[in-house]
């Protein structure tokens, strides 16, 4: 069973992750040229984050992955293009149920179980949570694992799964998507009524003399109308 021996950077983890879905949902237009790949990694369903990769950042990302031994280059005599497929079945020995896995793993970052079970049900379907947990399991104990289980945020009922193939999870960035908005809206709320209020207390004398000097409450409730 041959192991990653280098750690993959953002850029390969989607390259990978892109042709193991490729793979199994579209088998006859893979293995994948180089424009297709690309399509595949920018593609915005199914993919956190969505990213702009230009042709140059995958070929270079493909080339690290073959010097890594996880995909091969196809050449074949009826095409003119050269092609991209993995080898991840064979590169780490992983079962149809952990490669599904692995793969929505890559494309979307850490999840729940459900998410898991939900998200992968074109990859393959899993018959039940507890077989999402028993692939799970078999991952984390891999030599060396290859997933990792969380801890429990604050404000999440249940913990997350991540992929290790780029290393130690850092918990900033494996914080979900709706909380990074709602954060940001939030941080955006706070900015807004502090440029209010700081206007407002460049008229301080004015508005005193009326008997209407604003407070940050009701510059909060005019703010949320």
């Amino acid at each position: 069973m041959l192991i990653v021996d280098h750690l993959l950077n953002d850029t390969e983890v989607r390259v990978l992750g892109a042709l193991i879905e490729k793979e199994i949902t579209t088998p006859d237009y893979y293995p994948l040229s180089l424009n297709a790949l690309m399509t595949a990694c920018n593609q915005s369903s199914n993919r956190h984050p969505v990213v702009h990769f230009d042709e140059d950042m995958v070929a270079r990302a493909a080339d690290s992955l073959r010097e890594k031994k996880l995909i091969h280059l196809v050449d074949r005599s009826e095409s003119r293009v050269s092609k991209y497929r993995h080898v991840l079945y064979e590169a780490m020995n992983l079962s149809r149920p952990a490669i599904a896995v692995m793969c929505v793993l890559m494309l979307r970052g850490p999840q729940t179980v459900g998410e898991i079970r939900t998200r992968s049900n074109r990859l393959y379907d899993f018959s039940s949570l507890e077989e999402v947990e028993t692939t799970l399991t078999s991952l984390m104990s891999a030599a060396p694992p290859l997933v990792v289980r969380m801890p429990r945020q604050t404000g999440l009922k249940e913990v997350r799964y991540a992929h290790l193939l780029s290393g130690e999870v850092r918990l900033a960035e494996s914080e979900p998507e709706p909380d990074r908005i709602a954060k940001l809206e939030k941080e955006v709320e706070v900015r807004v009524i502090a440029c209010w209020y700081d206007a407002c207390s460049g008229h301080h004398g004015r508005y005193a003399q009326r008997g209407r000097v604003p407070t940050l409450n009701s510059a909060i409730r005019r703010w949320r109308g």
